[in-house]
């Protein structure tokens, strides 16, 4: 959500800029709200009401800045994503809400550092976007512990999961044979004959983009399994050969952490004393190494079905009606489900559901326009 505008050329505070600000921390607070609503755990419950409340405190912020330059920010109204986040929040738990927050934390900590890179000396805002920065800093620090993980969140370009690989599946599915349809019906003249040729087309489409999407998830899967075995193995061999190097680097990562120097060496002579503990601990540490829950088969089933259903969508109506009607048909869901699916992906972009549903919606409109007159000039050269 959280993105960066300059300050303005005569060095006057940009309003839209704060305004925008106090829409994410609203926004940030009233998903806090929802995921401690979600969790069963008392204790996370309570972190998750207090990050709230620190929220509500950034949103005090930013409204007095507003109020000092004559401008009411007015009633919290959530944005169209945050709403999407809240009802799959609500419907999926904590274990997919919590992620999404850790990466609102992190746009936020890198929108607050340029802001405050940005705006000029004196100028309303650019103390308070470094406060902001760190405290968001902070609140990321919390939820990377309850979520198990390690690193800084505003570092990370990359997201997994299993809702990820369905929506962008589907999206690769639909757009695919989305297309395809579209060069068939332009390349053909319309017949039944046309609508039996766009029915085997987007049913050989499905199954070989299906296929394609599934051995790609399978592949990319196994290659960071095998690229981690390696980098293991190799750590394995170092604390092996050499014990007292591993020990001195793994000493230097606990000084560097805050700890001193002595109780540093003396854990990390501790550690080493049991080697298995040494290479999980090297491995995180060291190589940022965290256990990998992702199965080569589960990314490729995963992508593959979504890919199909995605793809199954623009052929669907040829099954169904006839003539113009089954093209009419055809036209109008595959348009929707791009909006739809351009929604979804807000989810992991950060972009307002919106304006990534247009986003979809004009590439889908693209690809069905350049496929059809491909299609079409392709025929008369044949």
């Amino acid at each position: 959500m959280a993105t960066t505008a300059p300050t303005a050329p005569d060095g006057r505070p940009d309003l839209d800029s704060f305004h925008h600000h106090w829409q994410d921390e609203a926004d940030a607070a009233y998903l806090y709200r929802v995921l401690a609503d979600s969790e069963p755990d008392a204790a996370k419950q309570s972190i998750y009401r207090r990050l709230a409340d620190v929220e509500d405190r950034h949103l005090e912020i930013w409204s007095g800045l507003l109020a000092q330059h004559g401008r009411t920010p007015g009633r919290h109204r959530p944005t169209a994503r945050t709403r999407l986040l809240a009802f799959l929040g609500r419907r999926f738990g904590p274990a997919f809400l919590l992620p999404m927050l850790l990466a609102e934390e992190g746009r936020e900590v890198k929108a607050y550092l340029d802001m405050h890179r940005t705006t000029g000396r004196g100028v309303a805002g650019r103390d308070e976007a470094l406060v902001l920065a760190k405290e968001s800093a902070e609140h990321a620090t919390t939820l990377n512990g309850i979520a198990g993980r390690t690193g800084e969140p505003w570092h990370k370009t990359g997201a997994g999961g299993f809702l990820r690989n369905v929506v962008y599946g589907f999206n690769d599915g639909l757009t695919a044979n989305f297309g395809l349809v579209a060069g068939v019906l332009g390349a053909t003249v319309a017949s039944a004959e046309t609508y039996h040729h766009v029915i085997v087309a987007g049913v050989a489409g499905l199954i070989a983009d299906a296929l394609s999407m599934g051995s790609s998830g399978y592949l990319a899967a196994q290659s960071e399994r095998e690229v981690y075995a390696h980098e293991i193995a190799m750590e394995r061999d170092e604390i092996a050969l050499m014990p007292e190097i591993e020990r001195d680097e793994l000493a230097l990562i606990y000084e560097a952490k805050g700890m001193d120097r002595e109780s540093a060496f003396r854990i990390a002579t501790q550690v080493m004393a049991d080697p298995e503990k040494m290479l999980a601990e090297q491995v995180q540490e060291e190589l940022g190494i965290g256990e990998s829950a992702t199965s080569p088969m589960r990314e490729a089933w995963i992508t593959g079905l979504a890919t199909a259903v995605g793809a199954l969508i623009p052929v669907m109506p040829f099954f169904m009606f006839a003539g113009p009607t089954a093209v009419v048909v055809s036209f109008t869901i595959a348009m929707l489900s791009h909006w739809m699916v351009g929604a979804a992906r807000s989810v992991f972009t950060g972009r307002s559901v919106f304006r990534s549903g247009l986003d979809m919606f004009v590439v889908g409109l693209g690809v069905a326009v350049v496929g059809y007159f491909v299609g079409e000039w392709v025929a008369k050269l044949l």
